[in-house]
């Protein structure tokens, strides 16, 4: 701090408090990632990984970090006037909060896209000896918060894994049919799935000898070499559903809220299947089916479907971790148990899980699927037959500790029985409510769909 105090007057004063009172409540950091987030891929993941990690980053410094570890303040006279900040802070100087947060956002951006970190981490390093040049932290509480920062950033892994460029696993498939300019191409779009423009105009110009058509279309057109969708998740899986029954490839153009299916295949837009399409190139995947319902990415039972509503309503705003913990709580807040027999083992759960493939993270907040070829099912489900049982397992969830939790059942197979006791209940499969059974017989169809990929 006496070094510092020492440097001469400069331009740099005036810049450095700007800079500082910006990365007040991390307002500056939530401007970056709003200008990241406007682009897809790692760089939107970078923003929501950042967020998240901020969120850990500040509570331990200024909630736990500043009430273990009392300290004084620099004295603010040692400083000349124009480097002063207005309105110095008044709480525990250690560790510092701003190069906490800095740390945080700055490492977890970079996780997720190294030339985004590259760009973010001299403005955060800058912010950290902002508060030691203008004297409200001396340099080991920036030392001390920067850490906290780090290991802040670092520690989403156990919750959030790192974004995956490649994409899923699959079985090795190379003859599709090449259809040329479209020909024998049935498309389904639905131009209300998303929220850009609607995808026809791009779709007839690549592809002008397809035929556009709606789902109630597609049984009058048996002649069809190929079925597309243009759409978000529930679109996709009405259409792969039609498209397995009848052994037809599918051609995948993401272009709803939610692609799920499309990322973990590996498709990002119409530029990535395209030239598969002209080539006759691609995939075979798994699907899997409850009752007769097939579905390609989740089913459940219980509260899973609003707990992954609430999440994606409040994960722009919080990041997806932070909005995940608030979506548990408030499900399993007003969920009521459910009777029920799992493979002739009776339980009481609060709701249950069931995957089109392995997830990752174990935990009850998966976010990507390494494989579509291994022909399993990924289950899981809260027991609710423990005292305190809600309590526990949002307390494992949050510590990132339910691969340990009793409260917690995860386990891997090909097929699933599952017979609920009492009033019958609705299943929900990829986003949308089905029907209400007693029984439900899940099984996993190993390489039922083909699919265009580059």
């Amino acid at each position: 701090m006496s070094s510092s105090a020492g440097l001469r007057p400069s331009r740099l004063d005036r810049g450095l408090k700007r800079l500082s009172k910006a990365a007040n409540h991390s307002l500056l950091w939530f401007v970056v990632a709003a200008i990241l987030a406007t682009r897809k891929g790692p760089y939107r993941r970078g923003a929501m990984r950042g967020l998240a990690a901020i969120a850990g980053a500040s509570a331990s410094a200024n909630l736990v970090g500043k009430s273990l570890f009392p300290r004084r303040r620099p004295a603010a006279d040692l400083l000349a006037m124009d480097r002063r900040l207005s309105k110095r802070p008044t709480s525990s100087s250690f560790p510092s909060g701003h190069s906490a947060s800095a740390a945080a956002f700055a490492t977890a951006v970079a996780m997720e896209s190294p030339k985004a970190g590259a760009v973010v981490a001299p403005i955060a390093a800058a912010v950290a000896y902002s508060r030691v040049h203008t004297g409200v932290h001396w340099p080991t509480d920036v030392a001390a918060g920067a850490a906290v920062g780090v290991g802040a950033a670092l520690i989403t892994r156990r919750w959030w894994p790192l974004g995956v460029n490649e994409p899923a696993s699959a079985y090795e498939h190379a003859d599709l049919t090449s259809l040329q300019d479209g020909d024998g191409l049935v498309v389904v779009v639905n131009p209300h799935s998303g929220i850009g423009p609607d995808p026809t105009p791009q779709i007839t110009e690549e592809w002008p000898k397809a035929q556009i058509v709606s789902v109630e279309e597609l049984s009058d057109l048996p002649d069809a070499k190929a079925l597309g969708v243009a759409g978000g998740d529930g679109t996709v899986a009405t259409v792969a559903a039609i498209a397995a029954e009848r052994d037809l490839p599918l051609v995948l153009v993401p272009s709803g809220t939610l692609n799920h299916f499309a990322r973990d295949v590996g498709i990002m837009g119409l530029h990535d299947t395209a030239q598969a399409v002209a080539d006759g190139v691609g995939v075979r995947v798994d699907m899997a089916k409850v009752n007769d319902q097939w579905f390609i990415n989740t089913a459940s039972l219980g509260g899973y479907p609003d707990m992954v509503r609430i999440r994606e309503k409040l994960e722009k705003r919080w990041g997806k971790w932070p909005a995940a913990g608030i979506a548990m709580f408030r499900v399993l807040q007003r969920a009521k148990p459910l009777h029920m027999t799992i493979d002739g083992d009776k339980h009481l759960v609060w709701m249950l899980f069931v995957g089109n493939g392995p997830y990752r993270p174990k935990g009850f907040a998966p976010t990507m699927r390494p494989r579509l070829d291994d022909g399993l099912l990924d289950v899981r489900f809260v027991r609710a037959d423990r005292k305190y049982s809600r309590t526990r397992f949002f307390f494992g969830a949050l510590l990132g500790a339910l691969e340990h939790s009793r409260m917690y059942k995860h386990f891997e197979v090909a097929s699933l029985n599952v017979e609920v006791h009492g009033a019958p209940i609705s299943i929900a499969t990829d986003g949308e409510v089905r029907e209400k059974a007693n029984h439900f017989k899940f099984r996993s169809r190993a390489a039922a769909l083909g699919i265009y990929r580059p």
